[in-house]
């Protein structure tokens, strides 16, 4: 991460999918930058909503009847 804004990092951030170093450097850049920690917020509740698919869900396409 090389400054600016730390939007593109979001979903592996909340998935806790980044390198230990830019984790730390994502969640320094929220505590101060409010566009960013709104779009955080936007984000974080995808990790729950996710949690509550099935497996078969997460195959069907969008047309598909589940």
């Amino acid at each position: 991460m090389t400054g600016g804004h730390v939007e593109l990092l979001l979903g592996a951030y909340v998935l806790d999918a980044l390198p230990a170093g830019e984790d730390a450097e994502v969640a320094s850049h929220l505590g101060r930058c409010d566009p960013c920690r709104t779009a955080y917020l936007e984000v974080a509740d995808a990790v729950t909503l996710l949690a509550l698919l099935s497996a078969d869900d997460l195959a069907a396409g969008p047309d598909d009847d589940v």
